[in-house]
């Protein structure tokens, strides 16, 4: 059974596609300089950012909200 989440504006988006857009929009430079994580400073790449936002709640969160930020109009 799927809950359904009308008020969550990330339903249904994967954290792959939300690396993935932010880096198309931005680019690695620019994300690390809004969000000063090692993941997007240091040899970024989708794959290791994903491993570290999987395991780090705290960065997780600012990498969704820049998302929302950035996308929500569309």
């Amino acid at each position: 059974m799927q809950l359904q989440q009308p008020n969550n504006p990330l339903h249904g988006i994967t954290l792959e596609k939300i690396v993935t857009d932010l880096h198309a929009h931005y680019g690695w430079k620019s994300l690390g300089h809004m969000i000063d994580i090692g993941c997007f400073t240091h040899e970024p790449s989708v794959k290791s950012s994903l491993k570290f936002l999987r395991r780090t709640p705290w960065a997780r969160e600012k990498v969704e909200k820049l998302y929302i930020e950035t996308f929500a109009d569309d």
